[in-house]
This record gives C-alpha cells, sequence and structure tokens, in this order.
C-alpha cells in the first residue's frame, strides 16, 4: 500500500517569506487621543506597545488568561486571590481608562461596575471581611 502524497498547506501564521502575520491596526488618524492633557498622553505612549502586542497576540490569548485568573482569583484562598482578582480589576481599569473618551455613559457605567465587582470580589477573598 503507498502512501498518497500530502498537498502542502500553506502556514497559516506566517506570511510570504517566513515573517509571521500580524492583523492590521484599526483605521484612525492617530494612535492617541488629540487634545489629551499630560497623563492622559504619557500613559497612552507607555501603552502603545503592550496594546500592539495584545492586538497581534492569538485571538484566544486573552480571554483565556482573564478567565484563568479569575477562576484562581475565586479559587485562592486569601491574599493569593484577591491579589489576582486585584490585577484582573487593574487591567479592566486600564483598558477602561485607555477607551474612555470614546465610550457613551452607559458604557462608562458598565466598565466602572466590573472594576468594582472585581475590586469588591478581591476585598471579600482576602478575608478581611
Amino acid at each position: 500500500m503507498s502512501a498518497k502524497p500530502r498537498k502542502s498547506r500553506p502556514n497559516r501564521s506566517a506570511a510570504p517569506g517566513g515573517a509571521p502575520r500580524s492583523r492590521p491596526l484599526p483605521a484612525g488618524d492617530s494612535f492617541y487621543t488629540p487634545g489629551a492633557g499630560r497623563l492622559r498622553r504619557e500613559v497612552e505612549r507607555r501603552s502603545a506597545v503592550p496594546l500592539v502586542w495584545l492586538h497581534n497576540a492569538p485571538r484566544l490569548l486573552l480571554p483565556a488568561t482573564m478567565a484563568v485568573v479569575l477562576i484562581a482569583g475565586l479559587v485562592l484562598p486569601g491574599v493569593a486571590g484577591a491579589l489576582l482578582l486585584a490585577l484582573l480589576a487593574a487591567f479592566f481599569g486600564w483598558l477602561a481608562f485607555l477607551a474612555w473618551p470614546r465610550l457613551r455613559g452607559g458604557e462608562r457605567a458598565m466598565r466602572v461596575g466590573v472594576v468594582a465587582v472585581l475590586l469588591v470580589l478581591g476585598v471579600l477573598q482576602s478575608g478581611l471581611f
């Protein structure tokens, strides 16, 4: 019995020439908020590289990581669980800060609510109350 020759499939994770393929950035004039204050400009400048890295990461990496951190934060007792929940709250707070100028009232309230719930869960998980 002879084996059939396999058809070669293109490498979907690499662009022609072997370079890794990256998703294009969203359309827009600037990566930064126009007319922003000094704090926002600095946070956006320092956030540019991590945001591009997150944008180019595999699509399931971020949600899977956040789910693992959330579950571990809820399962681990004491300070370890509280720190994981606080870390997740800080991540969501960072993303909310960056998105804030483009958000409407309800969207802002939802992001503040998520961060607040994570912080309350962290305090409860810590065993202080």
